[in-house]
């Protein structure tokens, strides 16, 4: 049996045409992936909904109850419950942080039933230091079905992410450029 090679680094590239589609490289596996209408960003702001540029880490993964994982040795992962949010708000002290609810502020929920957050991996994107405004809760997630924009995250079919995600590494970064 082959094994398997470990994907240390992702590539997210823009495609002409469509800002909010692009190309997603991890080592010999390419694939469609849906970034937001905005397209890609340098300056990303909340709400904007563009996908920022830069080189990331994915930091963590979330799984819903529903999907089938196996805990990757390296990662630090977490169970997704039914009250577990992503705080947006600007100004909050929880901004850009996962919370549970009740929270009045401003979250995304993360327990949904459309499938896009069965698995999310969190990527480190204005985390450390967290600035009030420069975008929250950018995830590396499933896309919809049919494909269609996402609020600046990047997107992958569930087909792409099974694919990928027993060669991810803990520690593997995502290179998101409109080169």
């Amino acid at each position: 049996m082959r094994r398997k090679t470990t994907i240390h680094r992702i590539y997210v590239r823009q495609t002409a045409g469509d800002p909010a589609r692009g190309r997603l490289h991890a080592g010999a596996v390419v694939v469609p992936c849906m970034l937001g209408p905005g397209g890609m960003t340098q300056d990303k702001r909340e709400g904007d909904g563009a996908t920022p540029c830069g080189s990331f880490v994915l930091a963590t993964i979330w799984f819903r109850d529903r999907t089938r994982h196996a805990a990757m040795p390296g990662w630090p992962w977490q169970r997704i419950r039914r009250d577990d949010i992503w705080c947006d708000a600007k100004g909050h002290a929880l901004y850009n942080r996962p919370s549970r609810l009740p929270l009045a502020a401003s979250h995304e929920r993360l327990w949904r039933e459309d499938h896009v957050y069965d698995v999310i991996l969190v990527l480190n994107h204005n985390s450390r230091p967290r600035r009030q405004g420069r975008g929250s809760a950018i995830f590396f997630h499933l896309a919809r079905s049919p494909p269609a924009p996402t609020a600046g995250c990047v997107a992958i079919s569930p087909a792409a992410m099974r694919r990928l995600l027993p060669r991810l590494a803990a520690g593997t970064t995502i290179l998101i450029t409109r080169q």
